[in-house]
């Protein structure tokens, strides 16, 4: 079972060891792959969706997995206040991060860890509102990071998106790349679809996203069939880059609905393979995207 940081346990996430992963790891534990997951957001329940992708890496896949999370300062795991994550320490035995955090406004100390991070050429993976990771007061010293994070590390920063109430049916554009094996040529997602074009740096887009009007994966009509009824400018959904050295993935997706798609579980840990250069790994048919158990797809805020 993978290490959290935090002693407070909300009722509808999986029983998690509230221990640092230095407190608990055996020697031969040690040697594993390391992912640490920042989770921090106030839409999409990254708290509950990134604790489901880790327990398959650390259960699938023999790595070695920390999640943190936003806390109060009553101690409570709470997505919602925006400044604090506890644990960011695990950032110094990370082998590859997966951040997923929404408009935040840490301290120093923990933006300062985060920062040496990306910039220690070492492998990074981004969902969904991690282009808009930050948001400082304007006139802060770090208000600069509200639009340069996003940018420069991931590819591109918050523009817009098009409206709560539709979904994204996403194409895979590369078919031969090692992150889409196993992904199906083309599949529904409950995320709407964000404004990324154009991309900065170096991005290679991997699947584009083709806004859908209404939230639902099928028509009405009797045949069930899929809902194409598409509408303005197809963007990016998934994309490869580098930052300082390192590579880079990045996915749009995140709406805790699209992690009971098979395909997009299977981007993300594909995704992560490839950060970490373990693309070889990657069978024709992509990684292994099991559940462990029973995922229960949370309700948004």
């Amino acid at each position: 079972m993978f290490r959290t940081v935090t002693i407070t346990l909300n009722v509808c996430l999986i029983a998690l060891i509230a221990l640092p992963a230095s407190a608990t790891a055996q020697p031969a534990d040690a040697e594993k792959t390391h992912v640490v997951f920042i989770t921090g957001d106030e839409e999409y329940r990254s708290e509950v969706s990134m604790p489901m992708i880790a327990e398959i890496l650390e259960t699938r896949h023999n790595m070695r997995c920390t999640v943190l999370y936003a806390v109060d300062p009553s101690g409570k795991r709470d997505p919602m206040y925006l400044e604090n994550i506890e644990g960011l320490e695990a950032l110094e035995t990370a082998d590859l991060a997966v951040i997923f955090v929404r408009f935040r406004a840490l301290p120093d100390d923990q933006l300062e860890r985060i920062l040496d991070y990306v910039t220690s050429g070492k492998p990074i993976v981004g969902l969904r509102t991690s282009t808009h990771a930050f948001r400082y007061p304007a006139g802060h010293k770090h208000s600069k990071y509200n639009n340069s994070f996003g940018r420069d590390v991931f590819g591109q920063k918050w523009i817009s998106h098009h409206g709560h109430g539709n979904s994204t049916r996403v194409l895979a554009t590369v078919k031969d790349h090692p992150i889409v094996r196993g992904v199906a040529p083309e599949f529904w997602v409950r995320s709407w679809l964000y404004h990324v074009v154009r991309l900065h740096g170096d991005c290679v887009t991997l699947a584009h996203g083709y806004a859908v009007k209404g939230g639902r994966e099928f028509t009405d009509n009797q045949d069930n069939e899929p809902n194409r009824d598409i509408f303005g400018t197809p963007n990016p959904v998934a994309w490869t880059k580098t930052y300082k050295g390192a590579r880079v993935f990045f996915t749009t997706l995140g709406h805790p609905q699209d992690f009971e798609k098979t395909s997009t579980r299977r981007l993300l840990i594909n995704g992560i393979y490839w950060a970490l250069g373990l693309e070889d790994a990657i069978p024709p048919g992509g990684c292994n995207a099991d559940i462990v158990g029973k995922w229960v797809t949370p309700k948004t805020n």
